[in-house]
């Protein structure tokens, strides 16, 4: 199997799916990431300039490797609509061993 720790999983939040269907496109087509899901109609709560705000949001997963994490980011950060977007990487521990060799070919194959 693949060393697994060099798979990350990101989490995106977007205002609304139209924009977060528009990151996730994007990413796939730059062969960034192998997979994005849209989680739809979660509530974030958070400090902004000093005060609690909320708001309605849709998270975004995207899978991908270590080597296409730069690019990832920077595609975000010039796609997104945000003044501070989320861009948080987690490494993953351990995986399917099919599924891990799919998403590796599917972003470092192109």
């Amino acid at each position: 199997m693949k060393n697994p720790t060099k798979f990350q999983l990101i989490l995106v939040t977007a205002p609304d799916l139209k924009t977060a269907r528009a990151l996730a496109r994007a990413a796939l087509k730059a062969h960034l990431v192998a997979c994005a899901n849209l989680i739809p109609k979660i509530e974030s709560h958070y400090w902004w300039q000093g005060k609690i705000e909320s708001s309605p949001e849709v998270l975004i997963l995207f899978k991908t490797t270590r080597v296409r994490l730069a690019a990832l980011e920077k595609l975000i950060l010039a796609k997104h609509p945000y003044d501070t977007p989320e861009f948080v990487v987690l490494t993953l521990a351990t995986g399917n061993r099919r599924y891990l060799a799919w998403l590796g070919a599917s972003v470092e194959d192109c």
